[in-house]
């Protein structure tokens, strides 16, 4: 039984819903013209590159060593990671060109399931997918902050960053993008320059890319298995777009190339930047350690170049949280529009910013920040969102087989293995974190619960339209 306003009709071969999913509200895509549109294809790459280009990158190296003494293999879970992206990105294209309306999995899951089923993961993205990283990202930038001046109080540096970006994007939604976009600038300078002048280095670590049969051992370890979740936490991001959407000039064709290339380019600079942080610092050095950058710049610059580089570093984690900040309360607006008794957290200000749910981000973000321990906030992150990112790529294969009738502008290349390799890789990890991590797996099963709760004491979400409805005008 699906529930109230939704009716499944069996004809032939294939179901067609009734009754179900999501009118488009105010502010959304049936109501949008291009002009009351900020946000520009050049600014949804920027925003993909900046939410996947962040603290994961700069912090995660060293837990990976820890539990692999393989180069090799450590590389590998870094191309793994990025053809997991790649994937997910090319999937959520086809999802994201049919229903281009914002709340990335909120609208899919809705629309492609339940209202239940997407409540639930706008409830794990309010919580897991953008307030937790969010204070991750706060956390890390504290920890660099500190290495280049010690009597700077980490926690402050933490809680004041994540108040004063939270306060630009509640500003101007335009001025937001081109914070945005001039900071991400500075990122990838950041990035090309640790890449490019790593190969200075004096004394290079001894790295051999062709692998030995205990490497290939390594590569189908648990251990392994259990290291994807940093890397797959680093490379989250890559659905960003798909959470704007609604505010994404000519999304139906913009978001699918947006997710292309931001993904495309980031797995590129991932692979290079880890393999030149293996290069230029000893493995023994970095097992453990969350700041594996200011390690490699010390390397690679010396200590007055390390710090030089580590301000670099601050400002481009600065770019990540601006960037969290900006996209994960469109997920609670759309979702608020949705759900009568929270109507009130999709509100608007004069300039589009979505004013009480940024303030309820930042207040989620500032109390984990002041009571979390930053590894086990990571792996609790990393095991919730894979799994409503598995099931958003998992309903690729449910509309074409449902719904092989429905416009898509965009197809996913290489159906159906690649939604089946996402599947693959993501499936893998979770297993193995539910035998070797059962804690931070029972977390966050636990906050799956609780949306559960929620959304039945919230009650159900208003009347909806047709699926076909809403795909047909979304691309007219």
């Amino acid at each position: 039984m699906l529930g109230p306003g939704v009716k499944l009709v069996c004809r032939g071969r294939g179901r067609e819903v009734d009754k179900a999913l999501i009118e488009q509200d105010k502010g959304g895509i049936q109501s949008a013209t291009d002009e009351k549109r900020p946000v520009t294809l050049f600014s949804a790459v920027i925003i993909v590159i900046a939410n996947m280009i962040g603290i994961g990158v700069f912090t995660t190296l060293g837990f990976q060593v820890a539990s692999l003494h393989s180069p090799f293999a450590v590389l590998m879970l870094w191309v793994l990671g990025g053809l997991g992206a790649f994937c997910g990105a090319l999937c959520y294209g086809e999802l994201g060109s049919m229903m281009p309306r914002s709340g990335g999995e909120y609208t899919y899951l809705s629309n492609i399931y339940h209202p239940a089923i997407g409540f639930l993961s706008g409830w794990v993205s309010m919580v897991a997918g953008f307030a937790a990283p969010i204070a991750l990202a706060a956390i890390a930038l504290g920890e660099y902050a500190g290495a280049i001046l010690p009597g700077l109080d980490k926690t402050v540096i933490a809680v004041s960053v994540i108040v004063i970006l939270s306060l630009v994007h509640l500003a101007n939604v335009r001025f937001g993008c081109h914070f945005q976009n001039l900071f991400t600038g500075g990122k990838i300078l950041l990035i090309v320059a640790f890449i490019v002048l790593g190969f200075l280095v004096t004394n290079p670590q001894d790295i051999t890319l062709a692998p030995s049969r205990s490497d290939l051992g390594s590569v189908f370890s648990p251990a392994f298995a259990i290291s994807l979740v940093y890397v797959f936490y680093a490379y989250s991001g890559w659905n960003s777009a798909s959470y704007i959407a609604g505010e994404i000039l000519r999304p139906e064709r913009n978001l699918p190339i947006a997710l292309f290339w931001g993904a495309a380019f980031v797995s590129l600079c991932y692979c290079l930047i880890n393999y030149m942080f293996l290069y230029t610092v000893p493995m023994g050095e970095l097992s453990g350690q969350i700041d594996v950058g200011f390690l490699s710049a010390k390397s690679i610059f010396g200590p007055r170049g390390a710090a030089m580089m580590t301000v670099l570093i601050c400002l481009a984690l600065i770019s990540s949280l601006s960037s969290l900040i900006m996209v994960g309360p469109r997920v609670t607006q759309t979702m608020s529009e949705d759900m009568k008794r929270l109507r009130f957290l999709a509100t608007r200000n004069g300039s589009g910013a979505p004013v009480f749910a940024i303030i309820l981000q930042a207040g989620v973000a500032i109390f984990l920040t002041l009571t979390a321990t930053f590894n086990a906030v990571l792996t609790y992150v990393g095991f919730t969102l894979a799994l409503f990112a598995s099931l958003t790529v998992a309903g690729v294969f449910v509309l074409r087989r449902r719904h092989p009738h429905l416009t898509r502008p965009f197809k996913t290349w290489g159906y159906p293995v690649t939604p089946a390799i996402f599947l693959l890789l993501y499936g893998w990890m979770i297993v193995y974190l539910i035998i070797e991590r059962p804690l931070p797996s029972l977390c966050g099963l636990l906050t799956v619960a609780s949306g559960l709760l929620l959304y039945k004491l919230l009650g159900t979400t208003r009347p909806r339209s047709s699926l076909e409805k809403l795909v047909d005008k979304s691309i007219s």
